[in-house]
C-alpha cells in the first residue's frame, strides 16, 4: 500500500471519528437538555436553595394584587377624585371595546385563544431570528418578542423585573434574563391554569402602563379621549394598544407623529389577521389623532379643597384598619352633592373675582395692602414671607445664610407661571422677580364656604379657598379667624335659654368693663360700627338684627363670659375661646367655617347639636361596607330656645335696618330666612351665615394674612365681602330642579312656644303701660323675670 493510499485512509477515519463525536455530542446535549431543562425549570419553580428568588404563592396567584386607586364619590354618586400612586381603577372583560380586544390580540398575541400561556411558535421564530443575528453579525436585526399576553400579565401583576424576588444567580447578567423570563413562562402557564382567557386579557389591560400617570386602560381612555373601554372607537384603540410598545415615545400627546406611525401599524396588524377591512384600513389610517386630552389632577375638578381635608382624615382611618388608601381600591362615599359643589363653587368664583377687582382698585396708588393697625404699612413683611419660601431657603443652602447673593437672586426676574383672575384659565406666563411674586400672590383675598343640612350634619358644599393650585391652604376647617359679629347668636342664646325674651328691650348706650392689662385694671367700652350710640331703646332681637355692640355687650355684662363661653362648646365650637368682655363681639379666639355653620345648624336642628359629616361609608375593593359613619349628636338648648334663635335671626331680613336686608328679594319671598353679618377689627374678616328650613351656610372672605384688608366698612363689612356669595348660592339651588330645597318656614316646636313674642303684646303683659325707659344701667336682676318670661 502507498503512502497515499495509507495517508487518504487516514483521513477517512479521522473524518469518521470526528463526525461520530459531533454526532455523540449533540445526542449527549440533546440528553442533558432532555434532562437539564425540565430539572432547571423544576429547580426554580421551587426556588432551589434560594438561588433564583421565589415565585408567587398560591394565594396570589388565585388573588393577583395590583395597586387600585381609592376614588371618592359624592353622594350623588359621582367620581370627586382619586387617591393614588398608580392612577389605576379595573375594569372587567365586558366592559372593554371588540374594537380593543382586536387590536390588542393582532398586534401583541395573535395566537392567544390557542395557547396555554407559552406560544411555542413564536419561541421557534424568536430563536430562529437569535440564530440568524448571530450568524449575520446582527446585519439582520431582531423583530418581536415571542412573549405571550399571558406572560406580561405575569411581568405586570408580579413585578418580575422590578428587582423584587431575586435570588443570587439574579445578580449575573447573562442569567438574569432567562431566569426572569423562566419566571414568567411559569406564572403565564399558573394564571392559564386558573382563569379564563378573557380575564387574562383585562388583568393585562388593568395592569399596563400607558403614561400620562395613566395606569390601566380605564384611566389611559378618559385620558386620551376622555371615554370609558367600551366606547373606544377602532382608531382610538389602535392608538392606546400602541403605547404599550413604548408608553413615552408613542404618547399621542406628547409624540403625535410617532403615535400616528404606530396606530398605523397596529390598523395593518388588524387588517392582516382579518379584524377589519382593507376598506376600513385605507380610511382609518389616513385619519388624524383627536384627543380629548387630560391628566388627572388633584388642582382640577370638583371639590378639591375638600377631597385634600378628606384625604388626611382617610389616611389616619386607614393606617389605624390596616388599609392603604393609595393602593387598596376603597370607595369613599361623602355627603357632597356634586350640583351643589358646582353652584358653590360659581358663587365663590364669580364674587371674588369681583371683589379683587374692587380691592385692587381700592389700594391703586395708596401703597401696599399690608398694614398694621394704624394703617402703617408693615415694612417687614415681605422679607418675612420672602425667608418662609422654599425657594429663599434652598438659596441659604446653596450660598448661605445673610449671602448677599440671597438678596440678588431673589430680585432677579425670572419667568415664572402665577395665578390670575384675567386669564382664560387663571394662569399667566410673566417674568418676575420672587420677591414681586410674594407680593403679588399676597394681594389676593381669598374665601371659604361650607353649606350643610341641618337635620342629619351631611355636608352638601364645600369650598375652601380661590384655586387649590397656587392656594393649598383650607379655609373652612384649616383657617380659623376672629368670628366678629356672626358670634353674637351664642351670646343672645344663652341669654334666651337662660329667660330672656327676645322682646326684652335695651338702651343703645355705652356699656363698660373692667378689664386688667399687664395686671392692671382697666376699662374698656365696645362703640358701634358706626362710632357712636344712637340712645334708642331697642328689643334685642332689633338689636342683634342691626348688630349693636353696645347691646351685645349689654347682654355679655349681664349673663357673664363664661356662660357665654359654655354655651359656645356645647353648640359646637371645639376651638380655644377665652371668657374675656370682648368675646361679646367676637374678639375671643379664632373659630373656622366647619365649626360655625355646626353651630348655627343648632338652632335648626330643634336645639341638638350634630358633628358635621363629610364622609357616610367606605367600602374595599370587593364592595364590603368596611366603614359607616356613626352620627354624633347632643342636646345643647331647648326645642325653644333654638326656635327663638331662629326668630331671633330672621330679624336680620325682618326688622328695619338689619344687616340682611340686603339679600335677594327671590329668596326672601316665601321664606323664613335666617342671617347674621360679621366684620372683625380692620376689616381683616368678613363673615355670613344664612340660616334656612333645610340648609345653613357659612361664608368667610379675607387676606391670607390678617394685615391684608380693604381700609374702609363700606367695602371690609361682611355684608358686602361675604354675603353675596351666600346669595348667589342660594339662588341656584332654588332654581336648581333636580334639588329638592324648597322655601318655607322654620318648623316650629311641636308644643309650640310658652311666651309671646309679639313684641308690641309682650310689652304690654308685663308693664301694663309701656314704660317710660328700660335703661342699660337698670339692673336685670330688680326685675321678675318670672312674671316677664
Amino acid at each position: 500500500m502507498s503512502d497515499t493510499t495509507s495517508k487518504q485512509q487516514g483521513q477517512k477515519k479521522g473524518h469518521s471519528n470526528l463526525y461520530k463525536w459531533i454526532v455523540r455530542g449533540v445526542w449527549i446535549a440533546f440528553i442533558a437538555f432532555l434532562i437539564g431543562f425540565p430539572l432547571y425549570i423544576y429547580t426554580v419553580s421551587v426556588d432551589f436553595l434560594g438561588l433564583y428568588g421565589g415565585l408567587p404563592s398560591l394565594e396570589a396567584l388565585e388573588n393577583p394584587k395590583s395597586d387600585l386607586s381609592s376614588e371618592l364619590y359624592s353622594a350623588d354618586n359621582i367620581l370627586l377624585g382619586k387617591y393614588y400612586r398608580e392612577n389605576r381603577s379595573p375594569v372587567t372583560y365586558e366592559e372593554l371595546s371588540p374594537n380593543l380586544v382586536n387590536a390588542l390580540v393582532a398586534t401583541e398575541d395573535i395566537r392567544f385563544s390557542e395557547h396555554s400561556g407559552i406560544d411555542l411558535i413564536g419561541l421557534a421564530r424568536v430563536g430562529w431570528g437569535v440564530f440568524k443575528n448571530v450568524v449575520t453579525f446582527g446585519a439582520s436585526g431582531l423583530e418581536g418578542g415571542g412573549s405571550t399576553l399571558s406572560q406580561q400579565t405575569a411581568k405586570n401583576l408580579y413585578k418580575t423585573r422590578t428587582g423584587e424576588n431575586e435570588g443570587p444567580l439574579m445578580q449575573i447578567p447573562g442569567l438574569r434574563i432567562l431566569i426572569v423570563k423562566t419566571k414568567e413562562w411559569l406564572v403565564a402557564v399558573k394564571l392559564e391554569k386558573y382563569y379564563t382567557k378573557k380575564e387574562i386579557l383585562a388583568m393585562y389591560l388593568n395592569t399596563a402602563n400607558f403614561s400620562s400617570n395613566s395606569y390601566g386602560i380605564k384611566v389611559a381612555a378618559k385620558t386620551f379621549f376622555n371615554k370609558h373601554p367600551h366606547d373606544l372607537t377602532i382608531e382610538e384603540s389602535a392608538t392606546i394598544v400602541g403605547m404599550l410598545k413604548a408608553s413615552t415615545y408613542y404618547n399621542p400627546a406628547r409624540n403625535p407623529e410617532n403615535s400616528k406611525g404606530r396606530r398605523n401599524v397596529v390598523i395593518g396588524q388588524m387588517y392582516k389577521n382579518d379584524f377589519i377591512s382593507e376598506q376600513q384600513y385605507d380610511s382609518l389610517t389616513s385619519l388624524p389623532i383627536v384627543l380629548d386630552f387630560k391628566v388627572d389632577s388633584h388642582n382640577e375638578g370638583l371639590a378639591t379643597y375638600f377631597r385634600t381635608v378628606v384625604q388626611n382624615w382617610l389616611l389616619r382611618w386607614a393606617r389605624e384598619h390596616g388599609y392603604d388608601l393609595f393602593e387598596d381600591g376603597l370607595r369613599i362615599y361623602t355627603t357632597i352633592d356634586s350640583r351643589m359643589q358646582e353652584h358653590a363653587e360659581n358663587a365663590v368664583k364669580a364674587h371674588m373675582q369681583y371683589q379683587q377687582e374692587l380691592f385692587r382698585d381700592h389700594w391703586k396708588g395708596r401703597g401696599e395692602p399690608w398694614r398694621d393697625e394704624e394703617g402703617e404699612v408693615l415694612k417687614g413683611f415681605i422679607p418675612m414671607l420672602a425667608k418662609r419660601s422654599e425657594r429663599y431657603q434652598s438659596l441659604e443652602k446653596t450660598y448661605g445664610k445673610g449671602n448677599d447673593s440671597i438678596d440678588v437672586v431673589m430680585n432677579t426676574p425670572v419667568e415664572m407661571t402665577l395665578f390670575s383672575w384675567e386669564a382664560e384659565n387663571n394662569e399667566i406666563d410673566t417674568l418676575m422677580s420672587p420677591i414681586d411674586s410674594i407680593k403679588y400672590m399676597q394681594s389676593f383675598l381669598h374665601s371659604g364656604f361650607m353649606s350643610m343640612d341641618p337635620h342629619n350634619g351631611h355636608i352638601k358644599a364645600w369650598v375652601g379657598g380661590i384655586n387649590h393650585k397656587y392656594f393649598k391652604y383650607d379655609h373652612v376647617m384649616q383657617g380659623k379667624r376672629q368670628p366678629g359679629s356672626t358670634f353674637k347668636p351664642f351670646v343672645y342664646a344663652a341669654a334666651i335659654d337662660n329667660g330672656y325674651s327676645p322682646c326684652y328691650e335695651v338702651v343703645d348706650a355705652p356699656v363698660t368693663f373692667s378689664v386688667y392689662t399687664d395686671g392692671e385694671e382697666d376699662t374698656w367700652t365696645p362703640q358701634n360700627a358706626t362710632g357712636g350710640y344712637s340712645g334708642d331703646r331697642m328689643t334685642i332681637r332689633q338689636a342683634m338684627a342691626q348688630s349693636k355692640n353696645s347691646i351685645t355687650a349689654f347682654v355679655m355684662k349681664r349673663i357673664g363670659p363664661e356662660t357665654v363661653v359654655e354655651y359656645a362648646k356645647r353648640l359646637g365650637i371645639n376651638s380655644n375661646i377665652e371668657a374675656v368682655p370682648a368675646l361679646s363681639l367676637g374678639g375671643g379666639g379664632d373659630v373656622s367655617v366647619y365649626e360655625m355653620v355646626g353651630a348655627y345648624s343648632t338652632f335648626v336642628n330643634h336645639g341638638t347639636w350634630t358633628e358635621p359629616v363629610f364622609i357616610t361609608r367606605i367600602e374595599d375593593k370587593e364592595g364590603n361596607t368596611v366603614y359607616e359613619n356613626p352620627v354624633n349628636t347632643r342636646e345643647a338648648l331647648s326645642e325653644e330656645t333654638a326656635y327663638l334663635m331662629l326668630y331671633m335671626l330672621r330679624g336680620a331680613t325682618e326688622e328695619e335696618g338689619g344687616t340682611g336686608q340686603g339679600i335677594a328679594r327671590e329668596i326672601r319671598e316665601g321664606n323664613e330666612v335666617g342671617a347674621k353679618t360679621g366684620t372683625t377689627q380692620n376689616y381683616s374678616d368678613g363673615w355670613f351665615m344664612g340660616v334656612t328650613k333645610d340648609l345653613v351656610s357659612g361664608v368667610w372672605v379675607g387676606g391670607d394674612s390678617r394685615s391684608v384688608h380693604f381700609s374702609t366698612l363700606a367695602l371690609g363689612q361682611g355684608a358686602r365681602m361675604a354675603m353675596p356669595i351666600w346669595v348667589e348660592y342660594m339662588k341656584s339651588v332654588y332654581a336648581d330642579e333636580r334639588l329638592d330645597y324648597e322655601k318655607g318656614p322654620f318648623e316650629r316646636p311641636a308644643g309650640g312656644i310658652s311666651i309671646e313674642i309679639d313684641c308690641d303684646k309682650y310689652k304690654s303683659d308685663i308693664f301694663g303701660e309701656e314704660p317710660d325707659s328700660l335703661m342699660v344701667d337698670e339692673p336685670v336682676e330688680q326685675l321678675d323675670e318670672e312674671s316677664i318670661f
